[in-house]
């Protein structure tokens, strides 16, 4: 069943309304930020509105879960830097670049969920293997440990192997638990 003329008129006058509201806050915003670049501000909020597109497209075409996954990443990022552009988190981008595969991470998890109605192995090991990576690097990318990233390979490199065994083992966990789900 589809909306009535009526509310498809009323949903297109509320998303408009909406889409001012955010360009008039937008506006009063820059308007008060004294001392903070204007452009930080804007690449922010372009990236939160192209995000805000892509959630618009994933509950539009329903099914689309590459549009949820960018919807949550670019929002993510367009947060990140607007507190950083107002010096909320005052690390520069070139030592909190990991960040970006956290965010990778924390974006697989809802298009897992709507993919699947629930949480998959073959969505949250991808998600908490990036939140791993992402975590990891920023460390060494924040120097937070006294050793460098370099040293910590040349001495734990075995771990990556554990590590990767780890994972196939989960996914195989995963893909026999989904084999056994589908004969019932």
């Amino acid at each position: 069943m589809g909306l009535s003329p009526f509310r498809r008129i009323i949903a297109r006058f509320i998303f408009i309304i909406g889409l001012l509201l955010m360009f008039l806050g937008s506006g009063f915003l820059l308007g008060n930020l004294a001392g903070i670049s204007r452009i930080s501000v804007l690449t922010s909020f372009l990236f939160v509105i192209i995000g805000s597109f892509c959630a618009f497209l994933a509950v539009r075409l329903n099914k689309r879960v590459i549009y949820l996954f960018f919807a949550a990443f670019l929002l993510q990022v367009g947060f990140f830097l607007f507190l950083s552009a107002l010096g909320i988190f005052p690390v520069p981008f070139s030592k909190s670049w990991p960040l970006l595969s956290v965010f990778c991470g924390i974006a697989l998890f809802p298009a897992g969920w709507r993919r699947f109605g629930t949480f998959r192995i073959a969505y949250v090991v991808p998600s908490i293997a990036f939140i791993l990576l992402g975590s990891g690097l920023l460390i060494f990318s924040l120097d937070l440990v006294a050793f460098s990233f370099r040293q910590f390979m040349l001495n734990w490199w075995p771990l990556l192997i554990v590590l990767a065994g780890l994972v196939l083992v989960l996914v195989s966990l995963g893909a026999k638990s989904n084999a056994g789900d589908s004969k019932r």
